[in-house]
């Protein structure tokens, strides 16, 4: 019988002994043994701040975009694979379908982030600071990669989604990762980090794996590492006290299981939208996974009068549930990852009907298509009805981690909102309402105690991704029993993984430190204008100082009729008593657009392409007729852009970055009377490699 592979400090290799024995979910049979023993992770741990973390920390957050992208790719065109292997942890092909390409999409999403992110191997996070009368002392915060490793320990029900959806975001950020998932189902992850070994799109020593325990592998985290774990709230807390963790300050997030709920709005009756929507969603977060899933409902509010409309209704859609062997195509719902998961989601049912009642379903029965009942894993949903919510602790501490959900009753959104806070803390919520007021009272009051809240209705049910989807852009985890941490959420969850440091000293300082130009810098006035270069000619700080304009009266008119912007503030003859301004006041639209034609270089084709927009612009002093201005136009930064893959796209085979540029406007006083950011794509002499 095979022997699960560990791939630690650049080898795949197998541990002593022969381990935990794997089960096929759906059969009983013997998949293989998984085993660490006397494998050094300590050795795994510095091998991956040595190597891996050193390789990354050089590339910039656009090359590890692009990594991410490429391992994406490269991962999708092997997806049936995965899928085969799935089936034997009891998953069918929609179950296979959120881990698989569901993880592989977080690597898509994740690496889209990079065109958020400078082309450079650090970030500034925030705005500057001034911290002088004189402009001449300031300050800001940088961000940069940790050199330590990302460790994950990870749950059974995600081995594919669990692992990437983590990975995608530390590997952005410029931090290699050790993963362990939950040994059960462990063998669908080696078999998926097999192939990104093999594709050597990851620099070495970027991925780990372990399969097996976990032995001592905490007590060799250092400061600069960051630990994540995904289970059981119990573990968790085990793992985040462990001495090292705590002697060394360790980051560690936690998302542990909660006792998540979903709550029909008091407008909703049979007949609306909204009530299918409602029985709808409940059912598939009972049945998906076979409720295998840290964000499953597993508390259901429902409006007194509404208790015995809801449950019919549900029975038969729970009825209608095909349960069996994934593989075969008629099968809904597939086996629990394994029969110790079946035990023990027993367990805690029996703690459950110590109050709650079963409406729907059996403990001891249950028909499969294709499959053997005894050999499998399987276990029938399950509706349970509890009468008494505030009276019974049960509903809101126990959680059988399966195809469980108990129905309960509520008086009034208060009480709703009052039910949903018993679960002492949970990663997600939904509520079913056409009513905004409802929607905002809800929301408004039960967000304190949950990381995520949907709000479903007809608008938005065919594009809502449902209750129990984590999204990479969005934060996922929630606070007390959820575990307190947040995963993923685009560029927050990218700053985990990143020590921000707050950084002081003159702003020419700081722009060298920061490839940012920062406003009183000195500016790079060589003679050349910098429309004249290309973008890899132009240099941080090129600055031109512009000759003087005139602002007449005659130009607020013809810009005013040319525009349409006869606001009462442009007209000469307005009485401006009352008002903010003294006389007629130019437009602020005009004056940037006389900038532009201040700084614009001449007829001549050069190497800017186009105007790609403006940023953070603001008009700080009014100019009036008989002001004379002038701009310094300097370049403030710029970010590399890639090929576009499309050929036939116009422009597509033109290589080519954007630029931004402050553009200060000064009257003859000097004092400024505007400023923003002006974005322009500039021609490159060499493709990108």
């Amino acid at each position: 019988m095979r022997k699960l592979e560990n791939y630690l400090s650049g080898q795949w290799i197998t541990g002593d002994g022969e381990g935990q024995e794997l089960f096929d979910a759906v059969t009983g049979d013997t998949i293989g043994f998984a085993s660490t023993r006397g494998l050094d992770f300590k050795a795994a741990l510095a091998y991956a701040r040595k190597k891996g973390n050193a390789a990354l920390r050089k590339m910039t957050f656009q090359e590890r975009g692009r990594m991410l992208r490429a391992l994406a790719i490269h991962l999708l065109s092997k997806k049936e694979q995965f899928y085969a292997i799935s089936y034997r942890t009891g998953a069918t092909r929609m179950d296979s379908w959120i881990d698989i390409e569901g993880g592989i999409g977080n690597l898509f999403s994740n690496a889209s982030l990079r065109r958020k992110l400078p082309d450079e191997i650090f970030a500034l996070d925030g705005d500057p600071v001034n911290l002088g009368k004189n402009n001449s002392f300031m300050g800001h915060h940088i961000l940069v990669p940790k050199e330590g490793v990302a460790i994950h320990i990870n749950a059974y029900n995600f081995p594919v989604w669990g692992m990437l959806e983590k990975i995608a975001v530390n590997l952005l950020a410029g931090v290699p990762a050790v993963v362990k998932p939950a040994t059960v189902t462990s063998f669908l992850t080696e078999a998926v980090v097999k192939e990104i070994i093999a594709s050597k799109i990851l620099p070495e020593g970027a991925l780990q794996l372990i399969c097996g325990s976990a032995g001592d592998l905490l007590s060799h985290v250092e400061s600069q590492d960051v630990v994540t774990f995904t289970g059981s709230a119990g573990t968790g807390l085990k793992l985040k006290s462990h001495p090292v963790i705590l002697q060394h300050n360790v980051p560690f997030n936690l998302e542990a299981d909660s006792l998540n709920c979903i709550v029909l709005g008091e407008d909703v009756a049979p007949g609306m939208p909204e009530w299918d929507i409602f029985i709808k969603e409940v059912k598939k977060e009972m049945t998906v996974k076979a409720g295998q899933k840290c964000t499953a409902i597993r508390r259901i509010f429902v409006p007194e009068n509404k208790m015995e409309d809801v449950w019919k209704g549900l029975k038969p859609e729970l009825a209608k549930t095909v349960i069996g062997n994934p593989a075969n195509e008629k099968v809904r719902m597939g086996s629990l990852a394994g029969k110790e998961q079946r035990e023990e989601v027993k367990t805690q049912l029996n703690k459950l009907l110590a109050t709650s009642q079963i409406i729907y379903g059996s403990l001891d029965s249950v028909e499969v298509m294709d499959a053997d009942a005894k050999k499998g894993a399987f276990i029938s949903p399950i509706l349970l009805m509890n009468d008494s919510p505030f009276a019974s602790s049960e509903p809101h501490d126990v959680e059988a981690f399966g195809p469980v959900s108990t129905i309960m009753p509520y008086k009034g959104v208060d009480e709703a909102i009052a039910l949903s806070k018993l679960g002492k803390g949970s990663l997600c919520s939904s509520i079913v309402t056409a009513d905004a007021k409802i929607a905002r009272e809800y929301v408004i009051n039960a967000a304190t105690y949950h990381g995520r809240i949907l709000i479903l209705n007809q608008e938005c049910a065919k594009e809502s991704t449902g209750h129990g989807s984590p999204l990479p852009m969005l934060v996922h985890g929630g606070p007390g029993r959820a575990g307190g941490g947040e995963e993923m959420g685009g560029l927050r969850g990218i700053r985990h993984y990143l020590q921000r440091t707050a950084i002081q000293g003159s702003p020419s300082m700081i722009s060298a430190v920061s490839s940012v130009y920062q406003q009183h810098a000195r500016g790079n006035r060589e003679g050349i204008h910098p429309f004249k270069k290309y973008f890899e000619e132009l240099e941080i700080g090129d600055q031109l100082i512009t000759e003087k304009r005139l602002i007449s009266s005659k130009d607020i008119d013809a810009f005013a009729d040319l525009s349409g912007d006869h606001f009462y503030a442009h007209i000469k003859d307005t009485d401006f008593n009352g008002t903010m301004f003294e006389q007629q006041v130019a437009h602020g639209y005009f004056l940037i657009s006389a900038a532009a034609g201040l700084f614009v270089d001449s007829y001549d084709k050069n190497p800017v392409l186009l105007n790609y927009g403006i940023d953070e612009l603001r008009f700080t002093k009014p100019v009036y007729p008989g002001t004379s201005i002038y701009i310094r136009f300097t370049c403030k930064e710029k970010t590399a852009q890639e090929m576009k893959e499309d050929a036939t796209v116009r422009g597509a085979d033109i290589p080519k970055g954007i630029v931004k540029w402050l553009v200060e406007i000064f009257d003859d006083t000097d004092e400024a009377v505007g400023v923003g950011t002006i974005l322009t794509m500039v021609q490159m002499k060499n493709k990108l490699s």
